[in-house]
């Protein structure tokens, strides 16, 4: 961090990224600016919830509202479509950066993020875009273990990713859908649940909770409030995952694909 001088953060507010801002401001001291991105993609929440924590360590912070949506290829939901939407939203950055006189541009991306199926890592690669963390060699479960030692309120955060991983490859993304998924996955958390996705498939919704709360959403009164709130969100079928959440799940139907 002290090589690059002064970078600008692209901050989610979650587990990664704010454990890279914690310690590159620590370092850089006023060198360092949090841009978080706002759109349909993001969870609502997830913004004013960066705005805290951006506040808490006293960095500098500013919102981008990101145009992924606009762009025609991403809403085609190919199997490029984290490429279009990173490519975007680091372009948009890099301006504000050279705008502010800010060296580099970095993310949050882990050693992990490295070995799994992620397209937009190459759009940062095209981009010139550094991940400290990933460099470094550093794990999701490691990045835990120090945020806890630094005190900080994200170490056991639940992973999050953008409302657009809850929809089928090759299904067009919609802002109509993505509030949809928005509004469903806010009523489930509002149950209690610590992890719940929806997965939208049109007439159908998919639910995945961690499998020990799968119990929760069997209980005759939740299953029936369940079943009312999503249907009146447009769901004509509610099906329950029994193997529970794992990140990635959509990618199970799709032939083998070489990470990169």
């Amino acid at each position: 961090m002290k090589k690059m001088g002064s970078v600008l953060i692209a901050f989610s507010g979650g587990v990664d990224s704010t454990l890279l801002l914690k310690v590159t401001s620590d370092v850089l001291k006023d060198r360092v600016m949090a841009v978080t991105s706002s759109s349909p993609i993001h969870l609502s929440y997830e913004v004013k919830e960066a705005k805290g924590l951006a506040r808490r360590l006293r960095v500098r912070h500013i919102i981008s509202y990101s145009r992924e949506c606009e762009n025609k290829e991403f809403i085609k939901n190919t199997l490029k479509r984290c490429y279009y939407c990173k490519k975007e939203l680091f372009k948009e950055l890099k301006k504000i950066a050279r705008e502010n006189g800010f060296r580099f541009v970095i993310d949050g991306s882990n050693y992990g993020d490295l070995q799994s199926f992620r397209p937009g890592k190459k759009a940062l690669r095209d981009l010139k875009i550094r991940s400290p963390l990933a460099e470094v060699g550093l794990r999701k479960k490691e990045i835990r273990k120090l945020s806890k030692e630094l005190g900080l309120p994200t170490w056991n955060r639940p992973s999050q990713t953008c409302l657009v991983t809850r929809i089928p490859y090759g299904e067009r993304i919609t802002r109509k859908r993505l509030k949809r998924i928005e509004k469903g996955e806010e009523f489930l958390k509002g149950l209690g649940l610590k992890e719940a996705r929806l997965r939208d498939y049109g007439d159908m919704a998919r639910i995945e909770v961690n499998p020990k709360e799968i119990k929760i959403l069997v209980k005759k009164d939740i299953r029936k409030r369940v079943i009312n709130r999503l249907k009146r969100l447009g769901y004509t079928y509610i099906s329950l995952d029994l193997e529970g959440y794992r990140s990635g799940s959509m990618n199970e139907a799709l032939p083998p694909i070489k990470s990169g």
